[in-house]
């Protein structure tokens, strides 16, 4: 058995289901993980997960190796096992990290009271949990640049949100201040020039405020989800950021004793059983 179907298979034995907000059920024989809960986190075949873990699957993308990382919830150490064992050059500090931590696994599913997501520097979702899908939105349904939250506000815009006016100002002015940022502090990042290249060239908000060469941090602001099923609900939105791995965890707080609070713990119980049989039904997804 090669090295890389040897960890693969050794690190969903010691992964349980409950770790990942999977039910434990009944007759297992191992409390790892099943081939066919990893192919479902990781967004494959389970038939590929076979052929990967029995040595007949080589050279495995870089895109694939992230997403088992994420699945399997890897430190960065085995993250970069994973990629050499794999035969593949480890994520270079020069493009920006999309790796999610255990602690930050961990982080997003004992919070589930209130909506939080995971974002790059450059605004992609990695993960989120049930009830940001049922506020928000299942961004699982999102493809391409459209999981990008900078591209889908200067393109498409933001339905079912409202900002007030200061607050869509510094909206707009501080997402394309990150992109900056993110392009200084990771130049050799291609999907991130990429990105910047095409919002200049379709969106000419977007240039208008690159071009007054910007640079800050997102703050915090509030917003108006206005599509819910339980009505308009009023939430402070603040950005935290993770020490060493330059992601962002975005957590909406409502005003506690409001009416905005009572609608959220509703959500939690109606929106969720709307989402049941979606992709957000478990205790946290990735992309």
């Amino acid at each position: 058995m090669s090295e890389f179907a040897s960890v693969l298979r050794s690190w969903r034995n010691r992964l349980t289901p409950a770790e990942v907000g999977l039910p434990t059920g009944s007759g297992r024989r191992s409390p790892g993980l099943r081939r066919e809960e990893l192919a479902a986190l990781a967004n494959v075949s389970v038939d590929y997960v076979v052929r990967l873990e029995q040595g007949r699957a080589t050279h495995p993308s870089p895109h694939l190796l992230n997403a088992l990382a994420i699945a399997l919830r890897l430190d960065s150490g085995e993250r970069d096992h994973l990629y050499r064992a794999a035969g593949a050059a480890p994520p270079s500090p020069a493009v920006v990290p999309h790796h999610i931590t255990p602690g930050v696994h961990r982080i997003i599913d004992r919070l589930g009271d209130v909506p939080m997501a995971v974002f790059t520097a450059t605004h992609d979702i990695l993960l989120w949990n049930p009830l940001w899908a049922a506020l928000a939105g299942d961004p699982s349904r999102l493809v391409g640049m459209e999981r990008n939250l900078v591209w889908r506000h200067f393109t498409t815009g933001h339905d079912g949100i409202e900002f007030d006016e200061q607050h869509e100002e510094d909206f707009s002015a501080d997402l394309t201040a990150d992109l900056r940022t993110a392009l200084g502090r990771y130049p050799q990042d291609r999907g991130l020039q990429r990105l910047v290249s095409r919002l200049r060239a379709t969106s000419p908000e977007f240039e208008r405020r690159w071009a007054e060469a910007r640079v800050a941090e997102h703050r915090a602001s509030r917003k108006t989800v206005t599509r819910t099923s339980v009505g308009p609900i009023t939430v402070d939105c603040d950005v935290l950021t993770v020490p060493g791995g330059d992601l962002r965890i975005v957590v909406y707080t409502a005003v506690p004793g409001s009416e905005d609070e009572a609608k959220l713990d509703l959500l939690r119980v109606t929106g969720l059983q709307d989402l049941s049989a979606g992709s957000a039904g478990s205790a946290t997804t990735a992309v």
